[in-house]
């Protein structure tokens, strides 16, 4: 089992940054791909961001591509998401995720990843 607690969001003007944090326990986070996921209400959810932490691979959805970063520090266990030039339709409940086994693809598929946090919520005002 994995626990994941996600952190960070808030609120912030269009243009701003934010970083999201997603703290892992139960497991390290060293040969799992972790993906960042974000949902509107009345949407589905949507995958933005995905790495391999097993060498650094990441992949972006074309909708945050050139604004959206991920990183670990596996040392805290925890993954990030850093944000800038934030835009209100980045307004969403944004979840981290992680795939069951290791050494996995990196996917946009909600049904691939496992192990979700309880999201966090990032408000983004014009």
């Amino acid at each position: 089992q994995m626990r994941l607690v996600e952190s960070g969001g808030g609120m912030v003007q269009a243009g701003g940054s934010l970083r999201l944090s997603c703290v892992a326990s139960g497991r390290p986070l060293d040969y799992y791909t972790i993906g960042w996921f974000r949902q509107v209400p009345g949407k589905e959810r949507e995958g933005i961001s995905c790495i391999k932490n097993f060498g650094g691979t990441t992949k972006y959805a074309d909708s945050v591509k050139g604004r959206v970063t991920t990183s670990t520090d596996n040392a805290k266990n925890t993954v990030y998401l850093d944000m800038t030039n934030l835009e209100p339709e980045d307004t969403a409940v944004y979840y981290c995720a992680v795939r069951r086994n290791i050494y996995s693809d990196c996917t946009f598929s909600v049904s691939e990843f496992d192990y979700w946090g309880q999201g966090t919520q990032v408000t983004v005002s014009s």
